[in-house]
């Protein structure tokens, strides 16, 4: 599951839309070509009635392809394969590990600056690779499919094929659920997640995904359904193959920034006390990373997928590190303007002038909250008075202009008692879902949905935890600057009334 530090940052939803917290948009396909009424027996050879049957049956069971999580086999199966297709000898091994559950293992002593992995670009899955079915890729390519779509497309018409696909070794090796938050149903989303702004964001991407394939359905696979159908090409293997990027697709800076699948690479579990990354390497000509620390023999070796949150680690990897070892971990909390506000128009037109929005989400880390959530603090408690201030706020808190650290002392204090109450606001409901979760789940009786269940709920412990945590350090911020300012307006004050009655004593 490897990323580099500059890897997609963006999710899906953000790859096909405006802005995140924007409804999907589908994608504005060219019209349609001639039907290539030719369909080689290759491309649907390998689909036999009773793989159609169970994967028209519903449910990630559907897929025929991958293997368990923890299936160390399939993965030794892979590094045979890539041996004999160009990988040079490595210095570690697939083995299971604590972390990950199968990883990337330190074969011998490994020193601090060593490059490692040199993976050829031959070994990549790019959106120029090879279609074992041409007539699948012609189609995709000729109607303008962007990557991730395309690339979704093919690892789903590569694992269809099985022992005809070249890749057959890697998608063996690949995970038959990946986790992912794709995978939850509403109502696990709504239960596990309901103090946390991951699930918006989360319901986003699953509508992203959805919408891409509706649209792909819409467009191309219902005009060529003997290449498209519906048994290989549906919404849970669509869920499957996203999955699969979300988790493993790299961007690769030194290659213009290319997508790509780099096999071998993405057995690489990530760790947040590490820096390394992944690029491509042009004098060895291969995909690699340069160690930040020495490995001993036995020692799982790890590399960072980027500065992310818990909860973007959560969304697209499926895990959350142990509490306080994520230095880069936020929160984003939720700040809406009161429609009381008699500004309340002239308000909302600033913000929407600048890209912005009410409600507007803003990230929270242990050291504190950004500078342009200060400005739409500001523009939240602004009176009428300053309403020609509201344009300068609403560009400030939308990172659009130079001066982002505005300065209104005058309302500094009912600034930061705005933030608060919604910092209060969000650590309640943290708080409620904390002290429910120990008797969730308590009346399954199926030992596989427990299990699950289980395993959801511990997730989304963890994440409640980590990000309650951030918001009490920045509650406490809060109410100490909040204290300091009331007591210097009381000193002022009492100063005032000495003078005016030394005064009066005149």
């Amino acid at each position: 599951m490897a990323e580099a530090s500059r890897i997609l940052q963006t999710t899906l939803i953000s790859t096909f839309t405006q802005s995140p917290y924007q409804k999907h948009k589908t994608f504005a396909y060219p019209s349609s070509q001639k039907l290539i009424k030719r369909v080689t027996t290759r491309c649907l050879a390998t689909t036999t009635d009773e793989e159609t049957k169970k994967r028209a049956s519903g449910g990630f069971e559907n897929i025929t392809w991958g293997c368990e999580m923890d299936s160390p086999e399939n993965a030794s199966g892979l590094q045979k394969w890539l041996y004999s297709s160009g990988l040079p000898a490595q210095k570690m091994g697939i083995e299971k590990v604590e972390v990950g559950e199968r990883g990337l293992v330190a074969l011998t002593n490994i020193r601090r600056g060593e490059k490692l992995l040199f993976v050829p670009p031959s070994l990549f899955i790019t959106a120029d690779s090879e279609w074992s079915c041409p007539e699948v890729g012609d189609i995709l390519k000729r109607e303008n499919v962007p990557d991730w779509p395309l690339l979704a497309t093919y690892l789903i018409s590569e694992a269809s094929l099985k022992d005809s696909s070249r890749w057959i070794n890697y998608i063996s090796a690949l995970p038959r659920q990946p986790y992912s938050l794709l995978y939850w149903t509403p109502s696990e989303l709504d239960r596990y997640l309901e103090a946390s702004q991951i699930r918006e964001r989360a319901i986003e991407r699953i509508n992203g995904v959805t919408g891409t394939y509706n649209d792909l359905r819409r467009r191309i696979f219902s005009k060529y359904p003997n290449l498209f159908p519906e048994a290989v090409y549906n919404m849970e293997t669509f869920k499957w193959s996203f999955g699969i990027l979300f988790s493993r697709l790299v961007r690769l800076p030194s290659m213009d920034g290319r997508v790509a699948l780099v096999p071998w690479a993405d057995m690489l579990n990530h760790s947040c006390e590490v820096e390394t990354f992944l690029d491509y390497d042009r004098s060895s000509q291969g995909v690699v990373f340069t160690t930040d620390r020495p490995y001993q023999p036995g020692e799982q070796v790890f590399i960072s997928y980027g500065k992310k949150s818990n909860g973007d680690l959560l969304l697209s990897y499926g895990f959350v590190p142990r509490e306080g070892t994520n230095p880069t971990d936020s929160v984003e909390l939720s700040f809406s303007l009161k429609k009381s506000d008699k500004c309340y128009k002239e308000k909302l037109e600033a913000l929407k002038k600048h890209g912005l929005s009410t409600p507007q989400c803003f990230p929270l880390q242990i050291t504190g909250w950004p500078l342009e959530l200060m400005a739409y603090a500001y523009l939240a408690v602004s009176p009428p008075s300053l309403n020609k201030q509201f344009e300068e706020m609403a560009a400030a808190a939308s990172n659009k202009t130079k001066k982002k650290d505005l300065r209104y002392p005058e309302l500094e204090e009912q600034a930061l008692q705005y933030i608060l109450d919604s910092c209060e606001s969000s650590i309640s409901k943290y708080s409620k879902f904390l002290q429910a979760s120990g008797s969730m789940d308590l009346d399954v009786t199926s030992p596989k949905q427990l299990s699950r269940k289980l395993f959801l709920k511990q997730l989304a412990v963890d994440l409640s935890t980590s990000e309650r945590r951030i918001l009490y350090r920045a509650q406490y911020i809060l109410r100490r600057r909040l204290r300091d300012i009331r007591s210097g307006e009381l000193k002022a004050l009492k100063l005032f009334d000495g003078f005016r009655n030394f005064f009066k004593s005149d």
